[in-house]
């Protein structure tokens, strides 16, 4: 997951054809310790699960199975000049707006692929014709990136009182399955984390939100994902750990993503605009 590099930070504080190979692993133990937009967000689950409900433990909540909580995707509205601006040189900015759009929509369509309950778009900027139906857009709040994914949890979760596993727009290769897993995941964890490869996160799911866990993380670092990490087990939180993937920053990144799911938009798109990446 990615920051925006051009908005203020604190210190330190379309969708068509889409890879479905599932690229899921078991998980691994991370250690003890019908489109609606609002102004604001306003103020009966199923008990499938064994020892669902207020089990006792640090993270609290309710366990839940893959298609009883809700996903939350976090992104910009793709605009030329204000998204993927790594990527130019070598595209221009038109081209790399047109790289997010795809990436956005192939990551909108796994969700909407995915079993969930409730599907939610924490959105800076306007909706396009990019967005599938069945999602509910918020707007973002806060100004640093740990602010606007503490609001985006805080948001969805106070409209609905359900487990999540947030995910932003950087990994246009996530599948439905790699989802599915995330969110049973939180039948037997508190949280699930799924690290990438520039050293930040790809995916942080959470079975009850609170702000605490994300204020304050230093983001868009190499340092990010371990710090997260370390935050969460602080918490005294018990965390599954997803695959590593790698998010969309640069032309090779790009490159790199656009091979590993082939059938993707964000491949297809990639394409089309010539593979500049590879030397």
């Amino acid at each position: 997951m990615t920051g925006d590099r051009n908005a203020p930070r604190r210190d330190p504080h379309t969708r068509d054809a889409r890879n479905t190979t599932r690229q899921s692993a078991p998980f691994k133990d991370g250690g003890p310790n019908t489109t609606r937009r609002t102004a604001r967000p306003r103020d009966g689950e199923r008990r499938d699960v064994v020892g669902a409900g207020q089990d006792g433990r640090a993270g609290g909540g309710q366990a839940v199975q893959a298609g009883d909580g809700q996903i939350v995707v976090i992104a910009k509205e793709p605009v030329a000049g204000k998204v993927k601006t790594r990527l130019t040189p070598p595209f221009s900015p038109e081209e790399a707006a047109t790289l997010a759009t795809a990436a956005l929509a192939d990551t909108l369509g796994a969700v909407a692929d995915a079993p969930a309950r409730h599907r939610v778009l924490a959105l800076r900027g306007d909706i396009g014709p990019w967005l599938p139906p069945g999602f509910t857009v918020l707007p973002q709040r806060g100004a640093g990136l740990d602010e606007r994914l503490a609001a985006a949890f805080e948001d969805a979760y106070h409209s609905r009182p359900l487990p999540m596993v947030l995910i932003g727009m950087d990994t246009p290769q996530v599948t439905p399955a790699l989802l599915t897993d995330a969110m049973a995941g939180l039948a037997t964890r508190d949280a699930v984390f799924g690290p990438a490869a520039d050293g930040g996160f790809w995916l942080l799911g959470l079975r009850r939100p609170d702000p605490a866990l994300l204020l304050g993380v230093p983001m868009s670092r190499p340092t990010t994902g371990a710090a997260q990490l370390l935050r969460l087990r602080a918490a005294g939180l018990s965390v599954g750990m997803l695959p590593l993937l790698r998010d969309v920053d640069t032309a090779d990144d790009a490159a790199a993503v656009a091979a590993q799911a082939p059938s993707s938009c964000f491949a297809t798109v990639l394409a089309a605009l010539g593979t500049r990446a590879i030397r």
